[in-house]
């Protein structure tokens, strides 16, 4: 933390002691501290999938549906591994520095993230004040789909070849259908995701945000970058249209709009140096 001003953790711990709600904005970034892979890049997605630089495929070509229906064992490759990934991994201190932040607070707290490793609801968070805007991959759908069903991948095991990063043995499927399944994640080019789910989130997201009009809100963002700007854009409008204070953590890309607070560094080290002073 030695390039993090003082001011900017001084202003920041101050704003959520004052605060009566605070909410959670959360990407990528928020989960490298638990040793989760960093997408950032094509270096930092080839040091974990080593196999797919051979073939001059990168997250954005792999993290498109057409492979379900080309090369299904690819695709469950590569998203097996993510699953059996996210199934292992525990959730780092962070997570709950924050839940113990807002249990202070007056309101529940609201998470708002582009993550679909479902790390907040394994942290404890309440299932029902999370918004997941691209979804999930810990449930699934048909590849078509053939109906509007999504279902749980509890149960569902994908054996993945660490040398190749494919699929062996029977992939998931629909239940309806016996076609390949494929998790209930926003792709690129996708026009199959089914999105039920998350307009469910997003409709108690909008009435949590109408009953916080009139309250001292504080935005705590982590990880979330300008690639896939969702998150950081949700922050702001929230920020502005509560007349709240928006915290920005990102060691790469901390910029942020008028008098927020930027700070950057990573999440797990800027939330105990934040905590460190709350306390």
């Amino acid at each position: 933390m030695d390039n993090v001003s003082e001011t900017a953790l001084d202003g920041a711990a101050d704003a959520i002691a004052e605060a009566d709600v605070l909410l959670i904005g959360a990407g990528a970034g928020m989960g490298v501290d638990s040793g989760l892979p960093d997408f950032r890049g094509d270096e930092g997605f080839w040091t974990n999938y080593p196999p797919f630089e051979e073939r001059g495929l990168d997250f954005y070509d792999l993290a498109n549906p057409r492979w379900f229906d080309d090369d299904p064992e690819l695709a469950w490759g590569f998203y097996g591994h993510r699953l059996n990934l996210y199934r292992e991994t525990e959730p780092h201190a962070g997570f709950h520095l924050l839940q113990d932040w807002a249990g202070e607070m007056t309101h529940e707290p609201f998470v708002f993230t582009s993550n679909v490793d479902g790390q907040f609801q394994k942290a404890g968070y309440d299932r029902e004040h999370v918004l997941e805007c691209h979804g999930t991959i810990h449930r699934l759908q048909c590849k078509e789909p053939c109906r509007r069903d999504i279902w749980s991948a509890d149960g569902v095991e994908v054996e993945v070849d660490e040398e190749t990063f494919r699929a062996r043995g029977e992939l998931p499927s629909c239940p309806y259908s016996t076609r390949v399944a494929r998790p209930n994640v926003l792709m690129i080019g996708d026009y199959t995701w089914l999105d039920e789910r998350t307009s469910r989130q997003k409709n108690r997201f909008d009435r949590w945000l109408r009953g916080i009009e009139h309250s001292d809100v504080v935005v705590v963002e982590c990880g979330a970058g300008t690639a896939v700007p969702t998150v950081r854009r949700q922050c702001e409008q929230t920020a502005t249209r509560t007349d709240g204070t928006l915290i920005r953590i990102n060691p790469d890309e901390p910029r942020a709009p008028g008098d927020a607070i930027s700070i950057a560094a990573g999440a797990l080290e800027t939330l105990r140096a934040i905590g460190d002073r709350l306390t």
